[in-house]
């Protein structure tokens, strides 16, 4: 402290302690380890990521930004090409949950269990990666840290898997010894073989193919003290996330196209429940829409002309899949909607491409 200037900290930041990624990116720290992984199994983890469109100092470089999407691949790639389908379970297990960022310094230094997941859900997304959202459910006796990324990047079962074994191992390190989980639900569509195994590394009752991702747990705990809780550094980098998060917030109408883009494929994409989301009225969505030049109607239609276009050109779907991930009960709907944006037939479009 400067005895001239009472309240005034020696401490300060000439920088970024990391470069917020924006929508559509996540920190290439997820690789962390995976040069050495593939080294060990006879693989060059350089050409896996160039494979997937990345350069091979994402392998290096915890800082670098590459799309959710690649990440999925790579994972989902390297489960085929190693044949372990619990690679991203197996691959969490020799990394830490310091590939959240900065983020994970100040969990560990909350004062509370519950201050520290306050951490996670606030400031994950503006450190790590904007496309995931982590919400604490709390119940009577049982509270669930659940995850989720609002983005369509198909399937993800490897990445959804070191999700759960990195949430796993930040909630033990600010939960402490005592911290034991109730157990894990998983979205991943594991083989029912594997689940004995999941259960082992994850050290908890598995709930396989569950309609969400969570770590469940005592509510109890969340009145814990972390046994490593720093008060100067938790204010101190508090406050440093909170201006970045501040100084990078994404518009209205970003924030409603992650909604929008990551709540198509369930059919149930509509206003109501993009407000609730938000944390906003429908009203005063519309209205803060409206003063962007927009209606919510029109950016459901915007950004499924753009997920048509680019699944079309994948190749890799059928047209009741495409018609089925944009939120269409049918794939005549989804041709004639397609038809009017392009002038197109959907297989006309695709022959082209």
């Amino acid at each position: 402290m400067n005895p001239d200037m009472p309240g005034a900290s020696f401490f300060s930041l000439d920088g970024p302690l990391d470069v917020p990624p924006g929508g559509g990116q996540v920190r290439a720290a997820n690789f962390a380890g995976l040069a050495g992984v593939a080294r060990t199994l006879g693989r060059d983890a350089r050409s896996i990521v160039e494979r997937h469109g990345m350069e091979a100092r994402v392998l290096t470089d915890p800082e670098s930004l590459v799309a959710p999407q690649q990440v999925a691949d790579t994972f989902e790639y390297c489960s085929t090409t190693f044949d372990d389908p619990l690679f991203g379970l197996h691959f969490a297990t020799l990394q830490d949950p310091e590939v959240f960022g900065c983020v994970t310094a100040l969990c560990r230094s909350a004062p509370t269990v519950r201050a520290g997941i306050r951490c996670l859900i606030d400031f994950l997304p503006v450190v790590h990666a904007p496309d995931c959202e982590v919400v604490l459910i709390e119940g009577r006796e049982t509270a669930e840290l659940t995850w989720l990324v609002n983005a369509d990047i198909g399937v993800n079962d490897q990445a959804n898997y070191q999700a759960a074994m990195l949430n796993l191992k930040l909630l033990q390190a600010i939960g402490g010894p005592s911290f034991k989980p109730h157990w894990v639900s998983l979205s991943a569509d594991a083989r029912p073989c594997d689940l004995p195994e999941i259960e082992k590394l994850l050290g908890c009752r598995v709930k396989g193919r569950s309609e969400r991702n969570s770590v469940a747990f005592p509510v109890h705990t969340l009145e814990q003290p972390v046994p490593s809780a720093n008060r100067l550094l938790y204010k101190l980098l508090g406050s440093y996330l909170q201006r970045v998060k501040s100084a990078h917030s994404q518009s209205v109408i970003d924030r409603t196209n992650s909604y929008i883009r990551g709540a198509l494929a369930s059919g149930m994409c509509t206003i109501e429940r993009c407000a609730e989301k938000l944390g906003l009225s429908v009203r005063t969505l519309q209205s803060r829409l409206a003063a962007e030049g927009a209606r919510f109607s029109e950016l459901v239609e915007a950004q499924r002309q753009t997920l048509a276009r680019a699944h079309l050109a994948d190749r890799r779907l059928s047209l009741d899949e495409i018609a089925d991930r944009l939120g269409y009960g049918e794939q005549t709907s989804f041709g004639r909607a397609f038809k009017r944006w392009t002038g197109m037939t959907p297989q006309q479009f695709r022959a082209r491409s």
